[in-house]
């Protein structure tokens, strides 16, 4: 069990850095992905970005994705298309409900990132970090959009993820890294001992904070 998702980020930090990965770029999944994130971030030295994403539910169950958006220039839309099959969802049907959760991804990006623009990941390597996956879903939709962008490579990064998750996205990115792959999984929450959800705040303070020092970082190399 990990105390917070710091010592998390700290612990997966000494795994991803074994690697000796080229030219990295850590990508956090906010809002829990981002503390975690930020250690990698910190020891490897280079940049940290968001990959925001949301979930287009179904009709009648907003829990069951029938696609989702990814934040980016322009927006990445990733369809699911065994579920839009099952529901019969035509073409004007899908742009409905996608149009729908456009004002929040929005709201997000502009919350996030105060009017800066995505890193490019193009020709790096792009390293996508969450504080745990369930299921593997958002995770999956982030490496698919990411494909389009051109990364040299792709490399998932993760504390804790039940056994069949981590073989699912291993057919999906490059590298999966995790540290933990309990058989009985339960909850993300149940791994560890102090585990609040975060706010919009900690996620802006958390990504100010790692570009101040990639900024240190950069002057104390050129020095």
């Amino acid at each position: 069990m990990f105390h917070d998702r710091r010592e998390a980020g700290r612990e997966l930090a000494n795994e991803v850095a074994r690697l000796g990965l080229a030219d990295p770029i850590v990508l956090a999944l906010p809002r829990g992905g981002v503390p975690v994130a930020a250690e990698v971030a910190r020891t490897l030295k280079a940049p940290l970005d968001l990959v925001i994403v949301r979930k287009v539910g179904a009709p009648d169950n907003s829990e069951l994705a029938v696609a989702a958006i990814v934040d980016g220039s322009p927006p990445d839309i990733v369809l699911n298309r065994e579920i839009i099959e099952a529901y019969g969802l035509d073409d004007s049907e899908l742009r409905l409900l996608v149009n729908r959760e456009r004002p929040e991804l929005e709201r997000r990006r502009l919350t996030y990132r105060s009017g800066r623009q995505a890193k490019s990941v193009s020709g790096k390597t792009a390293i996508l970090v969450d504080d745990g996956a369930a299921t593997g879903t958002t995770m999956k939709v982030a490496i698919r959009a990411l494909r389009r962008r051109s990364p040299r490579e792709i490399v998932v990064a993760l504390p804790v993820a039940p056994p069949d998750t981590i073989a699912e996205l291993a057919r999906e990115a490059d590298r999966v890294i995790c540290l933990r792959q309990p058989a009985h999984f339960r909850a993300l929450g149940f791994h560890y001992q102090h585990f609040p959800q975060l706010t919009d705040d900690q996620v802006i303070a958390a990504v100010r904070d790692a570009r101040q020092q990639k900024d240190l970082d950069e002057v104390a190399k050129k020095a």
